[in-house]
């Protein structure tokens, strides 16, 4: 993590001078500003839930900020500011226990918020419940899910960073799983399903982990998720599975390995796309637009997406991987207009 340099730090303790609110203003507990912070990260004693958080980054230098949280989540993307200049930005974020994988640890209790970039400058931050925020929940195995350990990083982990406030994401995704199991394990979506509100997006991604299960169970697993986000007045979005790194010796990548057909001969996308239709669901095809972007990029060029150089794996993203596949997921969220105009972060 970079440090503040001493003009950042001069303009942070400004800045509490300047917009601090007086602690009986919370009922006598500290306001939820920048006396909740230090040079590297913030911390909020707030309950589970729903929050905005607008933060103005720069300093008397020229800075370039990030903001993380939680289990190792983008919040926001690298913003630079000119010196003297403060830039406003604001986003939404979801509070929960367990704060990561929801069969994982419970993580620490409250928002914790990390920043970080090449030259980081936070000249002050407020965090406030979100009144009318939509979620977007995500069901789905451990290319998705908020990973706790570097290298290692889902797709989802790295979403947030690209909506603005107004929508949160809700990474329930959790490494191991298959339908079969994420349906039976109470954990899991008997935890999810209540939680969803109307209006509210369910991107489904689960194929990597169903080695075993047959087409006609898979099939109804999947109808059986569509239906349970449909009761709850949710919007159900179904996504095909990110490639295997699983090269044939043309380049290509037209195997059962990297396109996710099991053992049993089940085509997960191609049943995803089949029920996709046939329940009238919108479709992320993720695993058409990972194919085409790893075969652009060769044998060499695509291993930087995987933890190739660092695990010799071929299923698990980096964070580099991650955050490219979360834009490609980003670009449909925004083509289908699936949540409210404005809230997509292009840039």
């Amino acid at each position: 993590m970079s440090r503040f340099n001493t003009a950042v730090l001069a303009a942070l303790t400004l800045t509490v001078g300047l917009t601090a609110v007086p602690a009986q203003a919370h009922g006598g507990r500290a306001p939820l500003g920048i006396d909740n912070c230090t040079a590297t990260g913030c911390h909020f004693d707030v309950p589970p839930g729903t929050y905005d958080v607008k933060v103005v980054l720069g300093g008397d230098t020229g800075s370039s900020t990030s903001i993380g949280g939680e289990t190792r989540r983008a919040l926001l993307p690298e913003t630079a500011a000119a010196p003297g200049e403060r830039v406003v930005r604001s986003f939404t974020v979801d509070v929960r226990t367990p704060e990561g994988e929801p069969t994982g640890v419970a993580g620490t209790a409250g928002l914790d918020l990390v920043v970080g970039g090449s030259a980081p400058a936070l000249a002050d931050i407020r965090v406030t419940p979100a009144r009318h925020a939509r979620q977007v929940f995500l069901v789905g195995d451990s290319t998705v899910c908020d990973q706790p350990g570097d290298p290692y990083t889902g797709w989802g982990q790295q979403l947030p960073q690209y909506l603005r406030k107004g929508v949160s994401v809700a990474n329930y995704a959790d490494s191991g799983e298959s339908t079969v199991t994420y349906l039976g394990n109470p954990l899991l979506w008997a935890t999810v399903r209540p939680l969803i509100r109307p209006g509210d997006l369910v991107l489904v991604q689960l194929a990597h982990n169903d080695k075993t299960t047959d087409e006609v169970t898979y099939r109804a697993n999947l109808e059986t998720l569509v239906a349970g986000v449909r009761e709850k007045g949710g919007r159900p979005v179904l996504v095909t599975p990110i490639v295997r790194r699983w090269f044939n010796a043309d380049g290509t990548l037209n195997n059962g390995t990297a396109l996710l057909v099991n053992g049993l001969g089940v085509d997960h996308p191609a049943v995803i796309r089949s029920v996709a239709a046939a329940q009238d669901v919108p479709l992320i095809d993720l695993t058409a637009k990972t194919k085409a972007l790893v075969e652009s990029l060769g044998v060499e060029g695509s291993k930087a997406l995987y933890l190739y150089n660092e695990k010799r794996d071929n299923t698990h993203t980096s964070v580099h991987g991650a955050t490219v596949y979360a834009g490609l997921v980003r670009d449909e969220l925004a083509a289908q207009h699936l949540v409210p105009r404005g809230t997509v972060r292009v840039g």
